[in-house]
């Protein structure tokens, strides 16, 4: 849960520091900033950005969630052997 929590937020931080940037950027540029564009430029920014930048986190992530899996398999075929014995 900790990973999830930690990758959840950098996600977070980062698309919220893209939204920043291209917000600043266009209004150096124009006058006024269209929100929906904004939105989707940062969106593709922090989600490019995110998977060179957060792989450390995503990989510790992935491998908590393999991890659980597996317990959950063995503890549920550990089951399923206790039920055909009886």
């Amino acid at each position: 849960m900790k990973e999830f929590v930690i990758y959840t937020g950098l996600r977070i931080v980062l698309f919220l520091a893209s939204l920043g940037i291209v917000i600043g950027v266009w209004l150096l540029v124009g006058d006024n900033v269209p929100v929906l564009w904004a939105v989707a430029i940062a969106f593709l920014v922090s989600g490019v950005g995110s998977y060179f930048m957060l792989d450390r986190q995503r990989a510790a992530f992935a491998q908590r969630v393999e991890e659980r899996a597996a317990r959950a398999s063995a503890a549920f075929e550990a089951r399923k052997a206790s039920e055909d014995v009886d």
